[in-house]
Formats: C-alpha cells, sequence, structure tokens
C-alpha cells in the first residue's frame, strides 16, 4: 500500500478475530505495555491478506466524555498511521492497543509509547 493514509484492508473488523485477540487462553497472544497504551497482537498466518490490522479501544471506564474518548481514538490512530513502517507490512499481525490511563495525555506521550510497542512486535522465531 501506497502513502500514509489508512486503509480499510489495515482495520480489524472481524468478530472472530477480536475474540481470538481477547481470548485469555490462547498462547498465541502476546500483550506488551507501555504507559498509557497497551498492545495486544497475535500472529495470523491463515488468513488471505498479509498486512497488519489493529483496532483502537478508550475504555469508557477510564474516560468518562464521549468527547475525551473520541480525542484519544484520534491520536491513537494519527500515531500508528505515521509510524506503521516500524513493522513489516507483509506480517500478518492482529493489533489491539488499549489505552489504560485515567486522563487525556499530549500526542506526544501517545506516539513515544505506540512507537515502544510497535518496535516490540516481532514474528514467531525471530529473536528479540
Amino acid at each position: 500500500m501506497k502513502g500514509l493514509r489508512l486503509y480499510k484492508i489495515e482495520k480489524l473488523c472481524s468478530e472472530t478475530a477480536i475474540g481470538r485477540l481477547f481470548s485469555r487462553n490462547d498462547p498465541q497472544v502476546s500483550s506488551t505495555l507501555a504507559y498509557p497504551l497497551r498492545l495486544a497482537w497475535r500472529i495470523d498466518d491463515v488468513r488471505g491478506v498479509k498486512c497488519p490490522r489493529f483496532l483502537v479501544s478508550v475504555p469508557k471506564k477510564r474516560l468518562r466524555h464521549a468527547v475525551d474518548r473520541v480525542t484519544m481514538r484520534r491520536r491513537i490512530r494519527e500515531a500508528y498511521r505515521l509510524n506503521r513502517s516500524l513493522i513489516s507490512p507483509d506480517l500478518p499481525a492482529d493489533l489491539a492497543f488499549i489505552y489504560v490511563a485515567d486522563k487525556l495525555l499530549p500526542y506526544a506521550k501517545v506516539e513515544h509509547a505506540l512507537k515502544r510497542l510497535l518496535a516490540s512486535v516481532k514474528p514467531p522465531g525471530e529473536d528479540k
């Protein structure tokens, strides 16, 4: 894919894929924390599309106002859009970014955490 825009194919929409990603007893799911974000990811080799797909979750328990949740979701999506080149474009990974802070944080902190998280995503068998 060319350019910096987010394509529909990069968005994780499948209910079964999301269910597998948040399954507690799946050994293929890995999780990493870099405040204010937590990343849960799973390498899914059986799907036809060979590009990373992602979703962003900002829980209502953390940010009570919808305006704040939408703002953080936009900041996380923008940081991912600009830094997705840190992971391989042909890695069939499902990524879930979960916001864990209790207040709005500036874009710079979100971007720094997202860069650290993307650097931790490795295909199976690759040394860290």
